[in-house]
């Protein structure tokens, strides 16, 4: 894929990173439930490779709090790292992994950078906060309270990477094996 595709696809999901949570936070608590930020960072990563998941992790908060003011300057930084190390992760797992199986490789994906995306903000919540971050706060915020919005990724992800393969929009990457 070229690289002006890789780049307006990163544009595209920034932007959708964007839109999409501004309709959940019409819901109390929706944002923190749903994690409907995390949909696009994980297809872009997926799509274009782990330098533009990065970008995308990174420039999705960094503009919609500026623009919407969500999320929240306090929490922004902890997003940041772990939306970067989401778009790294995913970017670099689904270039490495090659079990012949598109939808196998892309939960594999999708599960390593949830996983390392998610340590990573609760390694630097211990690190940052003051008044003491335990396990427990960081298991319930990363797995419990968020567990419809990992259950929708885990859904709707892949299967929207099979659809724009079978259109396709995106490369197959085992078409050329």
């Amino acid at each position: 894929m070229s690289k002006v595709k890789k780049l307006m696809i990163t544009s595209l999901c920034v932007a959708l990173g964007i839109i999409v949570p501004m309709a959940f936070h019409t819901i109390q608590n929706a944002g923190v439930v749903f994690c409907p930020m995390h949909i696009p960072i994980l297809i872009c990563a997926l799509i274009c490779g782990w330098k533009y998941g990065l970008i995308c992790g990174v420039l999705a908060p960094v503009l919609s709090s500026i623009m919407t003011g969500m999320p929240a300057v306090g929490v922004l930084p902890f997003l940041i790292v772990e939306f970067a190390f989401y778009g790294a992760v995913a970017g670099l797992v689904i270039e490495k992994v090659n079990t012949k199986k598109i939808y196998c490789d892309l939960y594999i994906s999708l599960v390593s950078a949830m996983f390392v995306g998610r340590v990573a903000n609760g390694i630097v919540k211990a690190i940052v906060m003051t008044n003491g971050y335990s396990i427990g706060a960081w298991l319930t915020a990363s797995f419990v309270t968020c567990l419809p919005g990992i259950l929708i990724q885990l859904v709707l992800i892949p299967n929207i990477i099979m659809v724009l393969i079978k259109s396709n929009l995106i490369p197959n990457k085992y078409s050329s094996k």
